[in-house]
């Protein structure tokens, strides 16, 4: 008889045993935890996966796996940049299979008879024999002919893409969207309905072709789809520009390790190029560069303050003065510098007075070398230079001159010397250029004798570099200003060729892009310049912008359509399309938006 009270008693102490392993199994867990020895599968693995027919639900997101099924019937270059540059969240995979010709020719013969077979049969019964035949049939014959001769190899493709969203209306939005960029290049996409999970397997990195959704190219058709990466541009040393459109990587530049450290901006207004400027300055200035500025507008005024920059503001009334014909002390004593500073100043005069004739540019020549040896500043053997030096004036040239009896050349230049403009140049610099931002601003200076005052400031600032060659920018807003007249923008084009030897790097910006790409000096400053940042452009400039750049189409398009704040740089042979970025504590710092400013 069976003791069923006896078998109750019997199971006692197994419940009490499993009990304690199932205790001690747990302790096990915890320990591997906390001394990090657990399952590495188990940690980075999900909580939690429900598969629907076209979707999957992976802990809180929604994933879809979809395929190309349908190919374009001509093959062009760049045919799945559409893909690779769609901006959302995706992952793609692309398996490539060559097939080998053994098998492939025998399939393709196959083809080529029914294929025959079919439009003989339609010729029989009088049909219109359509392209939906000839078009295959003819490229079939080309494949194998070119198979045979060893001109082309044949492979299996297939194209996998997955994406994710935080919510299935989202992730529905994102599928119509991405079917709708892929028709307008003719491929076909389709979700892996009831193989979601072997779509997932397909696109993960273990090279596992699950779907098996294949399509045969041949090798001229499938490396058209290369590069399958956008290009990138990361230069350790140097600094963040922005985010890279194409695939979110970082756009770090180090424009002195270019082939020069000079950088040309070229946008419409309201593009955002003054604030690419400020992003720039402000992070070269965290890696100790010097900065010096010419400002027309009065943009960088609240940048200076920020960062405890100088501020100089040049005009008829102000203290801060510029003697244009100071050079630096160490060039007193050197003859070749003396003569190029001269030069310099030829331009400078002739600019004042409106060009120079050559028999006027001779005697302005003379008028200077007298006045520097009147000055005692020019170059003697064995002449012990004074530890003061007291510079010519323009008063001083106007003199020369006057006694040479260059009466008109005189009255042109009367009016820096004695007339409205008298203030401007009548006395010895009283600048200097020893902190790390310095910004000349010359907005209060009339339209007239602007661009005069930045080849002063200019030709100034070039003086100081060649004495005490350091890591330095010049940066020139409104740089079109320049190239009004043949002898600033003869001397800016000097300038920036000369820049590499002194570690200077000169940055013009300019709304004016045709000002510059007109004209040979503007040419010249555009080609002497490594690092080209091109903003949105209109219509009247693109055609010539893609011309000295050597856009692609796309790249046009994308400077006729991009948002403010949105670039295409090009780095010596480098081109990328990025998004100017700047950190919530540099945002205020660089904004001009009266919006944000005043309210």
């Amino acid at each position: 008889m069976f003791n069923l009270k006896k078998k109750i008693t019997s199971l006692k102490p197994i419940k009490a045993w499993q009990k304690k392993r199932k205790l001690k199994a747990m302790t096990n867990q915890a320990v591997k935890i906390a001394f990090g020895t657990q399952d590495q599968v188990d940690l980075i693995s999900y909580a939690g996966l429900k598969e629907e027919s076209s979707y999957l639900q992976i802990n809180d997101r929604f994933v879809r796996t979809m395929f190309v099924s349908g190919y374009p019937y001509v093959a062009s270059t760049g045919w799945l940049n559409n893909l690779i540059n769609f901006n959302h969240d995706i992952d793609i995979s692309y398996h490539i299979e060559q097939v080998d010709p053994l098998t492939a020719l025998p399939k393709l013969i196959r083809k080529i008879t029914e294929l025959e077979s079919t439009k003989r049969t339609m010729l029989k019964e009088g049909k219109v024999i359509g392209s939906e035949i000839t078009d295959p049939l003819e490229s079939a014959m080309e494949l194998k002919d070119k198979i045979q001769r060893g001109m082309e190899k044949l492979f299996q493709i297939s194209i996998y893409m997955t994406i994710s969203a935080e919510s299935l209306i989202e992730l529905n939005k994102v599928t119509k969207l991405l079917e709708t960029v892929m028709q307008t290049r003719l491929f076909y996409i389709k979700p892996a309905t009831f193989q979601q999970i072997e779509g997932l397997q397909s696109i993960l990195p273990r090279a596992e072709n699950k779907l098996a959704q294949k399509r045969n190219l041949d090798s001229s058709s499938a490396a058209l789809t290369f590069p399958f990466v956008s290009s990138e541009l990361v230069q350790e040393p140097g600094i963040l520009y922005g985010i890279n459109k194409s695939n979110n990587s970082l756009v770090i530049i180090d424009r002195y390790s270019l082939n020069n450290a000079n950088s040309i901006i070229f946008a419409q207004s309201g593009s955002g190029k003054s604030y690419t400027a400020k992003v720039e300055i402000l992070r070269h200035l965290m890696q100790g560069t010097k900065v010096i500025i010419i400002d027309p507008e009065r943009e960088y005024k609240q940048l200076a303050a920020s960062v405890g920059g100088t501020y100089i503001k040049l005009s008829s009334t102000s203290k801060e003065k510029i003697n244009p014909f100071q050079f630096s002390e160490h060039s007193v004593t050197q003859e070749n510098n003396l003569s190029e500073h001269i030069q310099d100043l030829t331009e400078l005069i002739s600019l004042m007075v409106g060009s120079l004739t050559s028999e006027e540019r001779a005697s302005v020549d003379r008028a200077l070398l007298l006045t520097y040896k009147e000055a005692k500043l020019t170059p003697r053997k064995n002449a012990k230079r004074s530890k003061t030096v007291e510079y010519p004036l323009l008063k001083d040239f106007y003199k020369n001159l006057k006694a040479m009896k260059h009466k008109d050349l005189c009255d042109r230049l009367e009016r820096f010397v004695k007339g409205s403009l008298s203030t401007v140049f009548d006395s010895q610099t009283n600048i200097k250029l020893d902190n790390r931002l310095i910004v000349f601003d010359i907005k209060d200076l009339n339209e007239s004798i602007r661009s005069i005052m930045m080849m002063v400031v200019a030709n100034f600032v070039n003086n100081e570099v060649k004495q005490n060659p350091q890591k330095r920018m010049l940066v020139i807003d409104e740089g079109w200003i320049l190239l009004q007249e043949p002898e600033s923008a003869r001397f800016i084009s000097g300038l920036v060729r000369r820049a590499r030897k002194y570690y200077l790097g000169v940055t013009i910006i300019s709304q004016q892009a045709n000002d510059f790409l007109n004209q040979d000096y503007g040419k010249a400053i555009a080609s002497q310049s490594s690092l080209r940042v091109l903003m949105r452009q209109d219509t009247t400039t693109i055609k010539k912008v893609a011309d000295e750049f050597h856009l692609s189409a796309y790249e046009q398009h994308y400077l006729l359509t991009c948002d403010r704040g949105e670039a295409l740089i090009i780095a010596d042979q480098n081109h990328v399309a990025v998004k100017i970025v700047a950190s919530e504590q540099e945002h205020p710092l660089l904004t001009t938006d009266p919006r944000e400013i005043y309210i």
